[in-house]
């Protein structure tokens, strides 16, 4: 069948989980402590986890944090743990560093102590080298200053030895001791270049290999044909951990989680959830989409819980007339980014609601890590009665900058995939929740989801919650300001 279009792909950084926001965020419980767990894995292999947690409860007295393997023989054998540094300016917020020894699905164990007990929960973080470090410049400018004087240093010790050596005291060097001296010092300057220039190719072949090692999202190349049917193909770009094509786990029972954005407005995004059809292969039969430019991301949990985001984009060149959305897929509206204010806090809906950002006046700044609240009001500004889970939760919601460069699908619980967390939690004894047997009645009509913005910049915030069986999709402006 002719194909409407064929996409070019789009990668742009790290993509596991989120694409530019590698820093990991929960809300939970360890036993009767609520925490708040911040994780920045590290980006090179062997590196350091840097842990940031807050309490909300004053008994909590001591934590310790553990680094372990999600999956394997290495889940089940706990290392000792080290004990967080409580802040002497702040005694319910801790701060803690662990090692990550190898590429793969890890999780931070975090056992609380206090008044009340203990407990502990479990934070899965996916360990990836994302970029090879650079070396200080002063410590690179000593180093070569040191390599240039111990070499030119090697060639005077030993001419100075052959020239020298076995004369008596006070006696000069003749000719012939001269004429030896520069032969060995100039077999010395030899072999040193030798070696230098030996070091130097095995730095750069190392260099090269580490290189290869450097983390790589699966590839997508979507395709759309003439009856509105997309696909998208999987591939591996050759990273040096080798990932297969069909081991996905569901993810709120989808194998993928897919945002179709209208490029560059972002005033129409769609959430679908496409259907492994073959290996590697996901197809979805398309909404109503107009002609334009669109960027997807794609995202899939691999079985040992390693989540990635995949990214391409997408030109239809004209409308496509598809099939009206059912179940969980959903589609949202909003004001084009460059007629938006730059801020936003509250989304008229298309049904008569209204979606509400309960923003505080602080200014937002990068590497802050907070909780953003929002709320539904129906026609009359009340809350809804008739609010409903959307996928298991109270909300989803999507952080994206509007360059492109940062998108992050957030849960109430926080960036984690919930595939990787029911992984952890079997650890711990923890049931995956059945929703099927939740009363679904009194839910309140507010949401919470926990995220730090990783760079400056114009974002914009879209946020779903469920009412009845409609799907309200709200859309929310930022400026965020430097880090501080």
């Amino acid at each position: 069948m002719r194909k409407l279009l064929l996409l070019s792909l789009f990668a742009a950084g790290a993509a596991f989980g989120h694409l530019g926001s590698p820093d990991i965020f929960l809300e939970g419980k360890a036993g009767p402590y609520p925490l708040f767990v911040t994780i920045k894995p590290p980006t090179v292999i062997p590196g350091v986890a840097e842990i940031e947690i807050r309490s909300a409860s004053a008994d909590l007295r001591e934590l310790h944090i553990t680094p372990m393997p999600l999956t394997g023989d290495g889940a089940k054998f706990a290392p000792v743990a080290d004990t967080a540094e409580r802040s002497k300016d702040d005694p319910q917020f801790y701060t803690g560093a662990l090692w990550m020894m190898s590429t793969g699905s890890w999780q931070v164990r975090v056992r609380a102590d206090g008044a009340l007990g203990s407990g502990t929960l479990s934070v899965p973080v996916p360990a990836v080298p994302t970029r090879t470090k650079g070396m200080q410049a002063t410590l690179g400018y000593t180093l070569f200053g040191l390599m240039v004087f111990l070499s030119v240093g090697s060639v005077v010790i030993i001419g100075a030895a052959i020239r020298e050596g076995r004369l008596d005291p006070g006696t000069r060097p003749g000719i012939l001791n001269k004429r030896n001296a520069r032969i060995a010092m100039a077999g010395c300057g030899a072999l040193v270049l030798l070696i230098l220039w030996g070091g130097n190719n095995w730095w750069t072949a190392e260099a090269s290999g580490y290189s290869d090692y450097i983390y790589k999202p699966l590839t997508m190349a979507p395709s759309v044909d003439s009856g509105g049917k997309l696909t998208l193909q999987l591939g591996d770009p050759g990273w040096a951990v080798k990932r297969k094509l069909d081991d996905f786990l569901p993810d709120h029972n989808h194998l993928m989680h897919l945002y179709i954005v209208h490029q560059p407005e972002l005033d129409r995004v769609w959430h679908l959830h496409p259907e492994m059809s073959a290996s590697g292969v996901f197809t979805h039969k398309l909404p109503n989409v107009p002609a334009g430019d669109y960027r997807l991301y794609a995202d899939v949990v691999h079985k040992s819980g390693f989540p990635e985001t995949m990214v391409a984009n997408l030109n239809v060149p004209s409308d496509i007339a598809g099939t009206p959305l059912t179940g969980d897929d959903a589609l949202g509206t909003g004001m084009a980014v460059s007629k938006s204010p730059g801020d936003s806090t509250v989304a008229e809906l298309p049904d008569g609601y209204k979606m509400v950002w309960d923003r505080d006046q602080k200014p937002l700044r990068a590497k802050h890590p907070g909780l953003f609240h929002f709320h539904l009001e129906d026609k009359n500004g009340k809350a809804p009665q008739d609010m409903q889970m959307y996928m298991g939760m109270m909300g989803h919601a999507a952080f994206l900058k509007t360059d492109g460069t940062v998108f992050a699908h957030i849960h109430p619980s926080g960036s984690i995939a919930m595939a990787a967390l029911d992984i952890a939690d079997a650890q711990l004894g923890v049931a995956p929740h059945d929703m099927s047997k939740m009363d679904m009645s009194g839910l309140p009509a507010s949401v919470s989801f926990p995220y730090g913005f990783p760079q400056p910049g114009q974002y914009r915030i879209i946020v779903q919650m469920k009412h009845g069986a409609t799907v309200e999709t709200g859309m929310f402006d930022a400026r965020v300001g430097g880090g501080g």
